[in-house]
């Protein structure tokens, strides 16, 4: 946590700490983060059912205004509603290289099994205990003669450094026009004959020696967004699109009434709904024969 902390006020930092809490009333981190003027939180978990607890914390949590839960030593298990209310905004780390060595007893089991090197990883937190997507790994060297508790010292240094790094990068992500692009080029190069150009500064997406379905807008005008541009059905949908969700939908200059502007770069993408977009936008320029293959696959 104090590693988190003094990373988050380094210039350039991509997170602040709105609040540090714990189930445990005596924690040391407590003292720390109000020492450095850090909202806190505690409630002790004894007497209570666990989903209560959970609801606590996490009414606690949202009311200090987080977008992301970071778990820092926290030694108490979750229950599915809090993970599933936090899904891809709940980070932890764990100190081994997972997949390897789930759970407890990790330096031990490394050094048990001859392992050259042990080290630490950064990842999402799902039901399943330590098995969730890894944003980031740190690898620690064993040394002839190591103990648990000598490379358990060491790899502590590596956490240190990981953890800060990688939190300041996945919740950077979000806003990253390369990021951004990568997302949308997967989708849309996953469908049928589609291949990529470039095509008045952008990129672009289109169906092999035929018309384009989406671009990519990145800081186009001197506009400082990173947007995709899809076709609709006219200036109604248009229309309608901006009226509901200025913020997010605009009229891209130059492209008429048939192609919509979404903005991807606001935080909160619905990337399912992005993937819809994309689908939507090559079917309408998508030959009926090639069209119907799609349909017929998505049936089964």
């Amino acid at each position: 946590m104090a590693a988190l902390l003094y990373a988050s006020r380094l210039p350039g930092a991509a997170y602040e700490i709105v609040l540090v809490a714990s189930n445990d009333p005596a924690a040391e981190a407590l003292a720390l983060a109000e020492a450095e003027g850090v909202p806190t939180f505690a409630l002790a978990h004894r007497g209570m059912k666990r989903a209560e607890h959970d609801a606590a914390m996490d009414a606690a949590i949202r009311e200090a205004g987080a977008e992301y839960v970071v778990l820092a030593g926290y030694m108490r298990i979750l229950g599915p509603a809090i993970v599933a209310a936090w899904e891809g905004k709940m980070l932890n780390i764990h100190p081994s290289l997972l997949p390897r060595y789930p759970g407890l007893d990790t330096h031990a089991r490394a050094i048990a099994a001859g392992d050259s090197h042990a080290g630490a990883s950064v990842h999402l937190v799902t039901d399943d205990l330590d098995m969730g997507e890894v944003l980031g790994r740190a690898e620690v060297a064993i040394l002839p003669g190591d103990t648990a508790e000598t490379l358990a010292e060491r790899v502590k240094l590596a956490e240190h450094q990981l953890y800060p790094r990688v939190l300041g990068d996945y919740v950077a992500r979000p806003f990253d026009p390369e990021w951004l692009v990568a997302q949308v080029r997967e989708r849309a190069m996953a469908l049928p004959r589609a291949e990529e150009t470039v095509s008045h500064g952008m990129p672009c997406f289109g169906i092999e020696k035929g018309k384009k379905f989406a671009w990519v807008s990145v800081d186009r005008h001197g506009d400082a967004a990173t947007a995709l541009l899809a076709k609709i059905s006219g200036a109604d949908e248009q229309e309608q699109l901006i009226e509901n969700d200025p913020r997010r939908y605009y009229r891209p200059p130059y492209f008429g009434d048939g192609w919509i502007g979404i903005r991807l770069d606001l935080g909160d993408t619905d990337w399912d709904a992005v993937d819809g977009w994309i689908r939507r936008s090559w079917r309408a320029v998508a030959p009926r024969s090639l069209a119907g293959l799609v349909d017929a696959a998505d049936a089964f």
